[in-house]
This record gives structure tokens, sequence and C-alpha cells, in this order.
């Protein structure tokens, strides 16, 4: 055989590979408004940078009729590739395929480019499309996802991880992208759980579709956990592209700078006006958020789960930052169980990768009451305190407003290594409102007045001896507790000066094998 024949074999093998599993399911594919491993990573990557492994790679099962059935990449498309010219590995399940059914091979297809990732500093993106284990292969198949499953973990915290739920993940299939940093999924085509509507049915009696037990919407909204829902595949391809410009290629390194052309002394006046004269009135924070962030440009996280906290990604003069934030829209802007967890979880991953964090602070304190005692709310709440008292990338607070209890502390007080903390003229920063704190000072004296409006101009003149006493940021500022109380429509530009001053600030934790975070 001469060189030009073997070049035709290789150019006819590539062709066979390209095709995956063949005509007919690509249509299928496409007839249910999703594209095939190879489209999305067209549409993912830089046009023309994308390079594969392991083309030639099928299964070596014998049984079940398995050896009749060969197709070349197994079931998953492996390689790298660029995304604004730096560098990701990427796998892309394909769906037609086996269903896109896990194998051995194709699970070490998996952790080989995890491995490369690892070893050169780089993200790696997986796109899931796929019916789960291979049966045929038993355990092997069960091995795979384990092996999956050990390389996401040692990646935590070194390269950022990102998983595009595009079509079915479902058993132990689903704990890869729980181990990864951001997870997307797109709404109608794409569902996640541990067990299927059948199993389900069979097993508590509950009748469930698809969609409402692990749609997109659902696990946006009440699980949390997809941080994004995409309308569709295109949009959640392109959201990763965006969230990535936030991001480091792995954390030794910093997060790149963008040209920024929004002037850094921009002053802007409705901040000035923006909170409610009344204390108990809410205002949107997302508004505070864009007023002072480059151009605008806010990417939430989590939007639709727990909307009493808003997390998200931004920059400021080109530098990317994490923006937490009470939301007084929402609940007061309380602090509960789902929104401590998402906003844990939110302030871990930036500090493992070198982003600053921006807290801006409206919290009336805990949300009360049996369900959320009994759901753990010490145990969850103590998950952000920790996250905030061990991050040691900048830290800068504002309080916009109140700051009472011990959420006063939780959100990136002084006192677990805030970096800079400014305080609004206006923010309240006591151990509880006026009104309860007169409740409590002074509940023989209100017992002992009888007359309605004798108590009423009582309880007046004390709330504003309270107010004056404690509930202003002077007091927090004579101790040190606040560096200064800023002008509202300054913010942004304090906000810079102050990343610009912390740019090179070290701070340490003591040696450990590792923390015991309060799961």
């Amino acid at each position: 055989m001469g060189i030009e024949s073997k070049i035709e074999e290789l150019l006819k093998k590539r062709k066979e590979a390209r095709l995956g599993g063949g005509e007919k399911r690509i249509e299928a594919q496409h007839g249910k408004g999703k594209m095939i491993a190879r489209e999305r990573l067209q549409l993912l990557l830089d046009e023309g940078s994308f390079e594969e492994f392991d083309m030639f790679v099928h299964h070596r099962t014998v049984g079940f009729g398995l050896e009749k059935q060969q197709y070349l990449s197994d079931g998953v498309v492996t390689g790298y590739g660029t995304i604004d010219g730096r560098l990701v590995y990427v796998f892309s399940q394909d769906f037609t395929v086996f269903g896109g059914s896990l194998s051995e091979m194709y699970a070490q297809k998996i952790v080989k480019i995890m491995e490369k990732a690892m070893k050169v500093g780089a993200p790696v993106i997986g796109i899931n499309d796929s019916g789960g284990a291979r049966i045929q292969e038993g355990v092997k198949s069960l091995g795979g996802y384990a092996d999956v499953f050990q390389q996401n973990i040692l990646a935590s915290g070194v390269i950022p991880q990102i998983s595009a739920i595009l079509g079915p993940c479902a058993g132990g299939a689903v704990y890869s992208p729980a181990l990864t940093d951001f997870t997307i999924m797109a709404k109608k085509t794409s569902y996640m759980f541990v067990t299927g509507p059948k199993v389900v049915k069979t097993v508590t009696g509950e009748t469930v579709t698809t969609e409402e037990l692990g749609g997109a919407q659902v696990h946006a909204t009440k699980s949390g956990v997809t941080h994004f829902a995409a309308e569709d595949e295109e949009e959640a391809l392109l959201l990763i592209r965006k969230l990535l410009s936030y991001l480091p290629q792995n954390n030794l390194e910093d997060p790149p700078v963008k040209i920024c052309n929004d002037p850094i002394d921009r002053l802007e006046d409705s901040l000035n006006s923006i909170i409610p004269d009344n204390p108990t009135k809410p205002y949107d924070v997302k508004d505070v958020i864009a007023a002072i962030v480059d151009n605008e440009e806010f990417l939430e996280v989590q939007r639709q789960y727990a909307p009493n906290i808003v997390c998200g990604f931004a920059t400021f003069n080109g530098n990317s930052v994490g923006i937490v934030a009470n939301q007084p829209n929402y609940l007061a802007g309380v602090l509960d169980i789902n929104a401590s967890r998402k906003a844990a979880r939110f302030v871990r991953f930036c500090d493992a990768f070198n982003i600053p964090l921006i807290t801006l602070v409206d919290v009336p304190g805990f949300l009360p009451g049996t369900k959320q005692e009994y759901g753990g709310i010490i145990t969850h709440g103590a998950k952000l305190l920790f996250a905030y008292g061990e991050a040691t990338v900048p830290k800068i607070t504002i309080i916009l407003r109140k700051a009472y209890g011990g959420a006063y502390d939780v959100m990136s007080s002084k006192h677990l290594r805030g970096d800079i903390n400014y305080a609004w003229p206006g923010a309240e920063i006591a151990v509880m409102g006026p009104k309860g704190a007169v409740e409590v000072l002074f509940s023989k004296e209100l017992k002992a007045i009888k007359d309605e409006e004798e108590k009423a101009r009582f309880i007046k003149e004390k709330e504003d001896e309270y107010k004056e006493k404690f509930a202003n940021p002077y007091v927090a500022a004579k101790y040190g507790y606040i560096d200064d109380v800023i002008e509202p429509r300054n913010t942004r530009f304090r906000i810079i000066r102050a990343l610009q001053m912390l740019a090179t600030k070290k701070d340490h934790n003591p040696p450990k094998k590792h923390s015991n975070l309060p799961l």
C-alpha cells in the first residue's frame, strides 16, 4: 500500500469518526433541536482552533452484540482549542453513539484531557449529553465514572471547571458536573436527576415528568444545582465564553485585565438618593451594582436561586471582581439557608482563583423560624462566615444601609480580615434594629405605660436615642471597624483605588492538610 492510499485511508477514517453514530442519528439529534458534539465545539471555540485527540479510539467490549458495533471516537469528542485566544481543554459527549453512554475507553479519553489541563494549567469545559453508564460494560463503566470524578476532585481549586448540560444527564453522570465550578443548562432540551421519573413512580408513587423532576428551570430556581439556565444551546455555549472572560487560567495566575473606557472617577449622583428614607422600604441592589461597575456589565450567577443574595462577576477599571450583595428587594435581604450556601460557594471560588471580593451589605439578620432552625441555618450560615474568614484575596466591603447582629460579622466584616470596609452615611451598624432594641432594653418601662399615645412617644424618643448612640456608621468608625464613611456617588472611585492599593496583598492561613468546613 503506497503513501497515497494510506493518506486516503486516514481521510476515510476521519470522515467516519466525524459521522459519529451515522446520518440517521445525526438527523434525529437535529430533530430534537440539539446540535451534535462537534458542532457544539465549533460554536464554543475560536474558529479553526480545535485540535482533537483520540479520534480513532473505540470500545473493546465483547458481548451483547457490541463487538459488531464499533464507532470511532466511542461517543465522546475530546481535545483542546482556544476561547478569545486563551487555551481550554474540552470534551463533548456524542448522543448519536450509544446514546452518549459512558464506557471504559470513553472515560479514559476524558481523564486524559483533564490530566493534560492540570499539567499546563488551563480550564476544562465538559459538554454533557449522555444516557449514563453503558450497561453492557458493567463495572468497567462505573469505574470509568469514578476515574472522572477523581480527576474533578483533584482539579478543584487548581483549574476552572465548567459543565454544560445540553441533553440528558442522569444517575452517576450527574456527579461530575456537581463537582465542577459552574453548571449551565439549556431550557427544554436538558435535564439532570439521580433517578428518573419511572424509578420515582415505582419507589415513591409520585408521578412526575422529566422536566418537573430535573429540567433547567427546576435546578435554576428550586435546587440551585445549575448556575445558569440558558434559553437554548447556542446561548449556553456563548455564556461559557462570557464566563471565562472573568476567570484566570488556573490558581497561580490572575484574571485577565480588560480594556476599560469607563472613567474610574465617574460620579454616580443617583446613588446619593437611592436608599429610601424609610428603613423598611426596599430598593434593588442591582441598580447599585450597575452604577458602580464598568459599563454597567454584570454577569449574575444563580440569578433565580436564593434571590435575597446577589452573586456575580464584573470588572472595575478592567479588573475582574466577584460581587456579593444582599438584596433588599427580596425577603428584605435577610440571610437564610439557601442564600448562605449560594454565597459561600461563590466566595470560595473567587478566593481559589485570585478574584477580589466586593461585598455590598444591607442585611437585617438571619431569617428566624423553625423551618430554618430545623434545616440547619446555624451550620449553613457558618459556611458563609467560614468562606469569608478563610479568603485571602483582597476584600472590600461597603455597608449601604443595615448591618445587624451576627449578619454584620458574616458579611465580610473587618473582624474576618476585611481589607477595606466603608460605609455610606446612612448605614446602621448594631446588634439589632432600633425598634427591637427598645422593646428589649425598655420592656419594664413599656409595660408600666398604659396610655397608648404616651407609649408611642416614649418608643419614638428611645428609638431616636438608640439611632444616635448605635445605629450609625460613626460608632463603628470610632473603633476602626469602618475605614471611612464615604459619599455614595463616589463609591466606584473608592473601590477602584482600594483595588489598586491591594493589588500586591499577601495573606496566609496556617499550614494544614485542609480545613474542616461546616458542611
